[in-house]
């Protein structure tokens, strides 16, 4: 028990050096379509809320199915997330998470009508932590594997696939 603990609080650990990730949603024509997407918040539970704007395909998309993926990529950190997008006009939540960068793309502020979010509530994740210790930790296990002519074994630290 205290190994799946550990691996959901690691996946979010790894999640909370991001700021962007990529949403991957189906696309009308049952194409899977991504694209990058500022977060905006990043819950314990693993739920994300990412910014967008109400006239985009990536809303239509979510309105017609809203399963969906989030992935993550560092030079040695990543991540994935299964789960489901729902589109969220709460004026509260808007209010909340607001930021004055947005103003870029939402002139009227915080009550421009364009203005809404994308929660995603993850069902499950996956992670390769490659950062620091672990990295240095599996580059020798990876010459030891090279040199035995196997391949080098990870641990929870490392990588895990983990239920949300």
């Amino acid at each position: 028990m205290d190994e799946i603990r550990d691996t959901r609080e690691h996946l979010i650990k790894v999640l909370k050096g991001f700021d962007t990730a990529m949403l991957v949603t189906h696309s009308q024509d049952v194409d899977i379509h991504a694209r990058p997407m500022h977060i905006a918040e990043l819950k314990d539970d693993g739920h994300i809320l990412l910014v967008t704007r109400n006239d985009t395909s990536k809303v239509d998309e979510i309105l017609a199915d809203g399963a969906a993926a989030l992935t993550f990529q560092s030079e040695r950190k990543f991540a994935a997330l299964n789960g489901w997008a729902q589109v969220d006009r709460d004026p509260a939540q808007i209010d909340r998470l607001w930021n004055a960068a947005w103003k870029v793309w939402f002139p009227q502020g915080k009550s421009d009508p364009e203005l809404c979010l994308i929660r995603f509530e993850t069902d499950n994740g996956e992670y390769w932590d490659n950062a620091g210790g672990h990295g240095i930790k599996y580059m020798l296990r990876a010459v030891s594997a090279y040199a035995k002519r196997s391949t080098p074994h990870t641990d929870a630290e490392q990588h895990a696939k983990v239920t949300l």
